[in-house]
């Protein structure tokens, strides 16, 4: 394969690439049996469509898929290879494909103009001390009770607050718009709980197994549930069982309950060396951003929108996958997608320019991604997904996307050199 680059100007490049015949004609082949494998034509059974009648029916779909694949890749390869990020997809022009021939074609590239990083240790970053008090160790602790917390049957008094009610829960809406009364069974309140509805608690209070209790509430104008605002809802409620909630007492044989304790105080000796862990984290994370700061704004041209668009897009993505993972439908929940973005637009600017400076610093400093690297991150990656590093890998290969980790560790490696040459101000 041929790949030349040429420095049209400083933000301007021309890609020509030739791409050998015997890596066209395997594509060719390879493309041709997908659809030999799905065809239906008359005359023949499914999946026994021979090739020849296959590259004949299909030919123009044929090597207009393996061009889009091959130039693709190769133009994606050609610029990781030479460190050239486009503001947007190359235009491809003068592309020639043909079977036994070489595919060939140009690529015009658009980038932003050159950066430079400056000096790393004019960067100052703040790092405020770690102090862990008895106060914050207690109340881990107390979350620990409160999730070993179990529930006893009341038997010898009615419902107080905190209890929790188990019932058959049905309501009916007494203003419009009408809807069918909704029954649900088993339905489980803390009293005292703040997801209940105003006056719900007061109801269940002094209720016991086995009463019934028909009572309305009338919902306030400002209600944070839409459809309940200003409605007024009759509740019936017929109690199964009362359950108290009972925390277990803080001492050696709770911490041995645990598993890995012999005494309450190596619990707290563990809980204090755990938060004062996740406590280095966030100021790692915090100077960590500081320094993102700070290099973005070393870049002296305005960011191209094309750019800030895209991390737009990822960060709109990244949104709503967190949505669907509350079980939230982000059609339904009325956000309005302009506002957000329009929110979003100016912590995207910074994101771009930090990533151009974190790139130049790369590029200065000549970092790489060690194929080793790249293989610790593909079975870090497979780990967490529960699948071979193989699978991982030829699923990457297949989609392009090894080169992307090889950029996240190189940029990773770039922030974590301007992090150690940075001035650093213990305060």
């Amino acid at each position: 394969m041929k790949v030349d680059l040429i420095d049209v100007s400083e933000t301007q490049k021309t890609l020509t690439v030739e791409i050998a015949s015997t890596v066209v004609d395997d594509e060719i082949a390879r493309v041709a049996g997908d659809y030999a494998r799905t065809a239906r034509l008359p005359g023949f059974r499914p999946g026994k469509v021979p090739a020849s009648v296959i590259r004949q029916r299909y030919k123009q779909q044929i090597l207009a898929d393996v061009a889009e694949k091959l130039v693709a890749r190769v133009v994606g390869e050609a610029l990781r290879e030479r460190d050239v990020e486009p503001i947007e997809t190359p235009r491809v022009s003068q592309l020639s494909i043909a079977e036994g021939q070489p595919l060939t074609f140009s690529a015009a590239i658009e980038t932003v103009p050159p950066i430079d990083p400056g000096d790393y240790a004019t960067i100052t970053l703040r790092r405020p001390p770690i102090s862990m008090d008895e106060e914050e160790v207690d109340k881990a602790l107390s979350r620990l009770r409160e999730r070993a917390a179990r529930f006893e049957p009341i038997e010898d008094r009615d419902a107080q607050y905190g209890d929790t009610v188990v019932m058959d829960v049905t309501r009916r809406r007494l203003t419009s718009p009408a809807e069918p009364p909704a029954r649900l069974e088993d339905a489980s309140a803390e009293i005292g709980s703040a997801a209940n509805p105003p006056g719900f608690d007061d109801a269940l209070v002094g209720l016991k197994a086995g009463d019934t209790k028909t009572f309305t509430i009338a919902f306030p104008p400002d209600e944070e549930d839409e459809e309940l605002r200003g409605a007024e809802m009759e509740y019936t409620v017929a109690v199964k069982t009362l359950r108290r909630r009972v925390l277990p007492t803080l001492d050696d044989e709770f911490a041995k309950d645990l598993g890995e304790f012999d005494s309450l105080d190596a619990l707290r000796a563990r809980v204090r060396q755990d938060l004062i862990r996740q406590a280095e984290a966030e100021r790692a994370r915090a100077m960590r951003q500081e320094l993102l700061r700070q290099l973005a704004a070393r870049v002296t041209f305005d960011v191209p929108e094309v750019l800030v668009d895209r991390e737009l897009d990822r960060r709109t993505e990244e949104f709503t996958r967190r949505l669907k993972e509350q079980g939230i439908d982000p059609q339904q929940a009325e956000i309005d997608w302009d506002a957000f973005r329009d929110e979003q637009r100016a912590g995207a600017s910074e994101s771009v320019s930090a990533v151009l400076v974190v790139d130049a610093i790369a590029r200065r400093e000549q970092l790489v991604a060690e194929t080793r690297e790249v293989d610790g991150e593909i079975d870090r990656v497979a780990k967490n997904a529960g699948l071979q590093a193989d699978q991982v890998r030829r699923h990457l290969e297949r989609e392009g996307d090894v080169g992307r980790l090889a950029v996240g560790i190189r940029r990773d490696k770039a922030i974590d050199l301007a992090m150690a040459r940075a001035t650093i101000v213990d305060a």
